[in-house]
């Protein structure tokens, strides 16, 4: 199954709700995930840009959005960002697949690139 990375941003209520009701939300996470067949590998708290991160498997990106979506409905983000992670084995793949993929630059048609 595919592995996702979500990157959140709680809303300043969303603290304030966590701050006066202290809550593992890692449950909640595995619970969502768990109901279109998937499975909730770690889930981190951060200092930076986002205030955590997630890792996800998902049967498919139709089951990993259905959750994404459901998720963001909520409202306890202002921002959620969920990227499709590649294993080494896929990459290998595509780069073999990109070799015989003649891409022209814009401006440039029917000009392979440089």
């Amino acid at each position: 199954m595919p592995l996702y990375l979500t990157r959140f941003t709680y809303t300043p209520e969303t603290w304030a709700r966590l701050i006066q009701n202290p809550e593992d939300r890692r449950k909640a996470g595995q619970q969502y995930i768990e109901s279109v067949g998937g499975k909730l590998h770690g889930f981190w708290y951060s200092l930076g840009e986002h205030d955590g991160y997630t890792l996800w498997e998902a049967p498919d990106n139709v089951a990993m959005a259905s959750t994404a979506i459901a998720i963001a409905a909520g409202g306890a983000m202002s921002s959620m960002q969920t990227s499709v992670l590649l294993t080494i084995e896929e990459t290998m793949e595509a780069l073999r697949a990109a070799s015989s993929i003649a891409y022209s630059p814009p401006g440039r048609v029917g000009q392979p690139a440089r």
